[in-house]
């Protein structure tokens, strides 16, 4: 019964093709009463013709403009080669192969196409389809690889319309960038790329003839499983080129002769701590670019919500699969130096840390740490994990707004005795009690009582009112409390937000929001995207040039004196939470600013570690080298 069916099938369609071929002449002669055909070809199927972009691979770039990641699509793997820039040889390899009369037919080989039916017929199903390559363009792009008397005729109405709507030139240009080569590789540029290692137009006329066998049947000429079979089809293809006339008889043995020798390109993924969070930030970029921030800002239901932030989702989608150029600050060395410092300094079995390195002069995030032994797209601790900062919150909490409102300096005097605000007693480390002491030695040994007066004086609002310009994304009502004053927060901060603030204090109270991209252009270099980042005053040039002295006081003789080391200014802040569950160290230099955090993903107890001070020794390792 089924073989009865396909007899009837391919009589019907023999039947149908020689009035398919007149209706298509005469719409082609604009005959009059045959308009309303191409009218309803261009209601039906023009739509879906228009959406033709082919997916490519997208490019992330470090600071030199070297490739460091490639972002692929779909698993469609993709280079695109203009028409122009493709070889004669692989045009003339695809046309003796799989459409000789390319470039007279309309779409579809009449002839070619009563061969198959015939060959069909005898088979009774469908086994040859004498597909052209426009009608191969069309099932690759619009159909299913069904094989169906519909699809058949479906292909046929779409391979016409793209014809008149594309030139031969751009039909055959979609197809070599379309085919498939295995191994998720699309289109003839990344075949050659992902094959030989090499561009297009440096191969040789042997290599660019064998993976041109491959897409016949991308399984059976798979060159990583059946290299002998790829072979043979190579060596047929170079005969019908030299039948053809298309390569002399001395160019075809010598082809024939020349051993073929793969070089699989991997795909170049590298410094995943740094790209992980490049891939964050390009969507932030996008966001804040083309107003969803605004938009979900404005938003009155979680509903709404997600439903901007998919249609956000969905734009990234369509900017990767396009092709873009993401371009970075990335530091190779530096970042380097972060990743072997985490992982050499923290050999303790549980223990973490998370690092970020941003260059204050340009405003760019140039290294970051994702954690010990970080694997691409794991949860990554420089940016993603917000933790209780201790004492490295008191420069911009306490200390900051304090010498701003009353106008002391480091040398002024505070109350380091005890303090207590109705149920609220902090007390110093080691439950120590001192006097009167300058703000210079309650800064540099890290006194909590002092700091909590100063939060108290000028008032808890006043002093949140200095982090608002950060942006701190996890900053709750239920932290506008004295507590903070020590870092006693809800949910705390991430090591790139704190990096990010203490900037301010290398310029001149000035804080400039720090970024990882540059900039980001589509494939032929035309910016699309930039940061459009405005300074703002936190801090008076005054009020900054005391907390500098007060940083730097700590470096040399303070808490942080590990992290020292010769040449140029340096100064930080050293951060505990409580039961040490947390250790920090955030500083600069003349040049850089760096965070570091060191603990338990777990938010277990490191008091272990306190002496050793981790933090400070890969703060150091870090940037001691970079003088």
């Amino acid at each position: 019964m089924t073989k009865l069916r396909s007899i009837i099938g391919w009589f019907l369609l023999i039947l149908l093709i020689p009035i398919f071929v007149y209706t298509l002449i005469a719409s082609g002669q604009e005959a009059q009463v045959m308009k309303p055909l191409d009218e309803v070809l261009d209601e039906k199927i023009d739509s879906k013709l228009k959406d033709s972009g082919l997916v490519q691979n997208s490019y992330m770039y470090d600071s030199d403009g070297a490739l460091i990641s490639e972002i692929v699509s779909d698993h469609q793997n993709r280079v695109f080669v203009p028409y122009k820039n493709i070889p004669e040889n692989v045009k003339q390899l695809f046309l003796t192969s799989e459409d000789r009369h390319f470039f007279q037919h309309k779409g579809f080989d009449f002839m070619g196409m009563v061969r198959a039916a015939a060959a069909n017929f005898k088979k009774g199903g469908i086994d040859q389809g004498a597909s052209t390559i426009t009608q191969q363009l069309t099932r690759n792009l619009y159909l299913s690889h069904e094989r169906s008397f519909d699809r058949k005729l479906t292909e046929l109405l779409y391979s016409y319309q793209l014809e008149k709507k594309l030139s031969k030139e751009e039909i055959f240009e979609k197809y070599l960038n379309t085919i498939y080569f295995n191994n998720g590789v699309y289109g003839i540029g990344s075949a050659a790329s992902f094959y030989f290692s090499k561009p297009l137009k440096s191969l040789s006329l042997a290599e660019m003839a064998f993976i041109c066998a491959i897409p016949n049947n991308p399984t059976l000429y798979d060159p990583l499983k059946h290299f002998d079979y790829t072979k043979t089809r190579q060596e047929r293809l170079l005969k019908e080129l030299k039948n053809a006339g298309v390569i002399s008889k001395k160019e075809y043995k010598k082809a024939v002769k020349q051993k073929i020798k793969l070089d699989i390109k991997e795909k170049k993924d590298a410094y995943p701590d740094y790209t992980t969070y490049v891939n964050d930030e390009f969507t932030k970029l996008v966001s804040s670019s083309e107003g969803f921030d605004e938009r979900l800002k404005k938003a009155k239901t979680k509903e709404e919500k997600k439903k901007i932030e998919k249609e956000l989702s969905n734009r990234i989608t369509v900017l990767l699969t396009k092709g873009v150029k993401i371009y970075t600050a990335l530091d190779p060395a530096m970042q380097n130096r972060v990743v072997q410092q985490v992982n050499s300094k923290l050999p303790y079995e549980g223990v973490q840390g998370g690092a970020v390195v941003i260059n204050h002069q340009t405003h760019q995030v140039v290294a970051m740490s994702g954690g010990k032994d970080y694997k691409k797209y794991d949860y990554n601790l420089a940016y993603q994990a917000y933790r209780q900062p201790g004492s490295s919150i008191k420069p911009l909490l306490d200390y900051g707004p304090y010498i701003e409102e009353t106008g002391a300096t480091a040398e002024s005097m505070i109350d380091a005795s005890r303090f207590c605000s109705r149920d609220y007693c902090p007390n110093n480390y080691n439950e120590k009690t001192y006097g009167t002491v300058s703000l210079k030695t309650a800064f540099k040994y890290s006194y909590n009582t002092p700091a909590v007066r100063m939060l108290n004086q000028i008032g808890v609002q006043k002093g949140f009112s200095y982090l608002k310009p950060f942006g701190f994304k996890k900053i709750v009502k239920e932290d506008y409390l004295l507590p903070s004053a020590l870092g006693g927060f809800t949910f705390g901060f991430s090591p790139l937000e704190m990096a990010d603030a203490y900037t301010t204090f290398a310029n001149n109270g000035s804080y400039t929001a720090n970024h990882a991209i540059t900039k980001v252009t589509d494939l032929k270099g035309k910016t699309l995207f930039k940061w459009k980042d405005k300074p703002k005053q936190v801090f008076s040039i005054r009020t900054n040039n005391q907390m500098r002295t007060l940083l730097s006081a700590v470096v040399k003789e303070g808490t942080g004196k590990k992290a020292n080391f010769g040449g140029g200014y340096r100064g930080g802040k050293t951060g505990t939470s409580n039961d040490f569950r947390d250790l920090w160290f955030v500083g600069l230099t003349d040049v850089y600013t760096m965070s570091v955090w060191v603990g338990k993903e777990a938010k277990g107890n490191v008091e272990f570690l306190h002496n050793t001070a981790p933090q400070l020794l890969i703060w150091k390792g870090t940037l001691q080298n970079a003088y």
